[in-house]
């Protein structure tokens, strides 16, 4: 018979899951999961980062105003503490202040200046936010998992020493190492 996969104690889930979405894969590390961790951040990250680059900074930013609703940064926000930036941006171009970073992660201040970056970025700026809203969609699923853990596997064998036993289903699963 083969050894039992190990069993992983998981910590306080919803803090794990809180530091999964301010950090890809932070939540993992807080539970000892570390090369999953580590996986997740590379992965996400450099996913996110890579996709603003594409769009020059310009592909994340929250606008919510009548004349553009930008509902890519829902799933942007997703990827965390590396998309907070648009909102201090948002509130310094509402308030006609000049944003900080370069204009990095600053909304438009009007149509002609949003058509003048599609115009200058071409099919970068949508590869740029299709990229981004990837990202922070892929660390929806790292929260999940951070919360929930890892999935479980019942073996048929497993399933007939809890019937000896008497024992209720929750008692029949095995962490697996996923």
């Amino acid at each position: 018979m083969a050894d039992p996969p190990a069993e992983v104690k998981l910590r306080d889930p919803a803090f794990a899951a809180f530091l999964a979405w301010l950090i890809p894969g932070a939540g993992h590390v807080y539970q000892g999961r570390f090369a999953k961790g580590a996986l997740l951040a590379v992965c996400i990250l450099s996913t996110f980062f890579y996709g603003l680059f594409l769009g020059d900074g310009r592909v994340v930013y929250a606008a919510w105003n009548a004349d553009q609703k930008r509902l890519p940064y829902l799933c942007q926000l997703g990827a965390g503490l590396v998309a907070m930036p648009a909102l201090v941006q948002a509130r310094r171009v509402a308030a006609d202040h000049e944003p900080f970073f370069g204009g990095w992660y600053a909304p438009p201040k009007d149509k002609h200046a949003l058509d003048a970056i599609h115009k200058r970025l071409h099919r970068f700026f949508e590869l740029g936010t299709v990229y981004t809203m990837v990202a922070g969609l892929l660390n929806v699923l790292a929260i999940y998992d951070a919360f929930g853990g890892p999935a479980y596997i019942r073996d048929e064998e497993d399933e007939e020493q809890a019937q000896s036993r008497g024992q209720p289903d929750e008692d029949k699963h095995k962490p697996a190492p996923v």
